[in-house]
């Protein structure tokens, strides 16, 4: 008895850390924002450590939990190996999708993926007919799947996904031509 007792314990008290950890925002209250961000409004995306933040004119504002494509958390090399690009980028649209509920899509490639790709074709680290690839997006998930998020399941075909809840507050926020810096 007390075996299972202590194990439920458990159980609620990681599930209580989890939640704890995922969500945090500069304001107390983190009702679509209360507190809106101030200036230019920018998201680095940490891949080690599965977060998204958002930074302002002063400083951090919030942090998200977010999944992407491959375990493999390293650069993404070529079209197909599920990995999500490292870099600078910018959101060119924002849209709501049938899928996966919101999408902020990336210009990927750019100049400096382009550069990347052509010096490791010609290192040899990649296939000289491989491609590099496109479609690369910040999106939610499958409708009531945000657990794929709770439990660090990567899934995506190189895509950063995240909560649909916390898309929505994001897309508040965050405007076209937004930087994103993805790294690991």
């Amino acid at each position: 008895m007390q075996t299972k007792f202590l194990t439920g314990l458990l159980l609620l008290s990681s599930l209580l850390l989890v939640s704890f950890k995922h969500t945090s925002v500069r304001s107390t209250k983190h009702s679509k924002f209360n507190n809106q961000p101030n200036g230019t409004v920018y998201l680095i995306i940490d891949k080690t450590d599965y977060e998204l933040s958002v930074y302002d004119d002063d400083g951090w504002f919030a942090t998200y939990p977010v999944v992407f494509g491959n375990k493999v958390l390293t650069d993404k090399l070529m079209e197909g190996d599920k990995k999500t690009p490292e870099g600078s980028f910018k959101i060119l649209s924002k849209r709501v999708h049938d899928k996966w509920h919101r999408m902020f899509l990336l210009d990927f490639p750019n100049k400096e993926s382009w550069d990347k790709f052509k010096q490791r074709k010609a290192a040899g680290i990649i296939p000289a007919n491989a491609k590099i690839g496109n479609g690369i997006a910040i999106h939610g998930t499958w409708p009531n799947d945000d657990i794929v998020v709770d439990t660090y399941t990567n899934w995506t075909n190189g895509c950063i996904s995240l909560r649909n809840d916390d898309i929505d507050e994001l897309n508040e926020i965050l405007k076209v031509g937004s930087k994103v810096i993805i790294r690991y």
